[in-house]
């Protein structure tokens, strides 16, 4: 017999892991220095300090992107470390 309240139990498990894994990526920090530009992020792509001694704009904004690339392959292999992330629950 189908149990409609099923996918609620599902949907609290996912929601349960999202802010788990949140929680994680907030305790991870960055740092990338490019072109004499050093930024710090936090694993979930929130800019904690940068530094540019007189630098361009170009230069920042590249040393920003490249920082929050970082950060998004180290969200992405952190997801993939707790069992395939959200893909394991929606899976089934």
């Amino acid at each position: 017999m189908f149990n409609p309240l099923k996918g609620l139990g599902d949907l609290k498990a996912m929601r349960d892991q999202a802010m788990a894994i949140q929680k994680q990526l907030q305790t991870i920090v960055l740092t990338v220095d490019k072109k004499g530009v050093q930024v710090r992020i936090s694993g979930d792509q929130k800019i904690l300090e940068i530094r540019s001694n007189g630098k361009s704009d170009d230069d920042i904004k590249e040393a920003i992107n490249e920082a929050i690339k970082k950060s998004q392959e180290t969200a992405a292999k952190e997801l993939s470390q707790m069992g395939g992330g959200l893909g394991g629950l929606l899976g089934r």
